[in-house]
């Protein structure tokens, strides 16, 4: 069978205007992984061909760096009175589902995505939510990951946006945005002028509801049709961890 593969994430990177939290990357030249390699085997470096070793680099960050799939316990201890599930604990079948792309690129910057915005966009494809669909809210925002737009504009979810689609007995859902709400600036804005009562209002629909987002995709543009494809989005498996890392792809048959 012939399959055509689209890579739906961005890179996990040092790069501020895309992190807001710190992120290190250091790597280690193949010569230098020679001798610290050599002193732990009791070896002279040279016992390495070419005087040169497996190399590697050194990681710290989170597991909300690049593209990630959050865990309900990141939105809150609970999820409908239960304690909420870590990543590490989700069925694996969520991750590997029928994918569905909504083109959500005319919703202004720091807007709020709305009911409206989603049902538009399914009517704009003539689709129809099923049960365990995975949600792609196609902003285009990942065009703007090298520049301060970024951060500081981004729409992002509604409270009743969300419920819509959980309603509709979806799991995932992703967007390519730096997150799932808008942006930490444009809600601390409007919530000291009074103008919202909840912070993150997509994000605390998990402590209702159970489900997870995926953050930071990209390159949702090349997919070539809005359905028709499958979503393989399978987070790292972190102990206990509030997200985990994913390569996301979309595969067409």
């Amino acid at each position: 069978m012939t399959m055509k593969l689209f890579d739906l994430s961005v890179y996990t990177e040092e790069n501020p205007l895309a992190e807001p939290f710190p992120v290190s990357i250091v790597p280690h030249k193949h010569t230098e992984s020679a001798e610290t390699m050599a002193r732990r085997l009791g070896l002279e470096p040279s016992a390495f061909n070419d005087g040169m070793a497996l190399t590697h680099e050194d990681f710290s960050g989170q597991f909300h760096c690049g593209t990630h799939v959050d865990a309900p316990f990141h939105f809150g201890p609970l999820c409908a009175g239960k304690p909420a599930r870590t990543i590490d604990e989700l069925p694996l079948d969520w991750f590997f589902q029928d994918g569905v792309r909504l083109d959500l690129r005319s919703v202004p910057h720091n807007a709020l995505i709305t009911v409206e915005d989603i049902k538009g966009a399914l009517s704009a494809i003539g689709y129809t939510l099923k049960p365990m669909d995975i949600v792609l809210l196609w902003t285009d925002f990942d065009k703007l990951i090298y520049s301060p737009e970024y951060l500081k504009e981004q729409p992002g979810m509604s409270r009743e946006a969300t419920e819509y689609i959980l309603d509709q007995g979806v799991k995932v859902i992703g967007i390519d945005a730096y997150g799932f709400d808008r942006s930490f600036g444009a809600q601390a804005k409007e919530f000291k002028e009074g103008k919202i009562k909840e912070l993150f209002p997509g994000h605390m629909v998990g402590r209702d509801r159970e489900y997870v987002h995926m953050e930071k995709l990209g390159q949702l543009d090349a997919l070539p049709t809005p359905t028709g494809f499958k979503v393989a989005c399978f987070p790292t498996k972190g102990r206990g961890c509030t997200a985990g890392m994913s390569r996301i792809v979309a595969l067409y048959a």
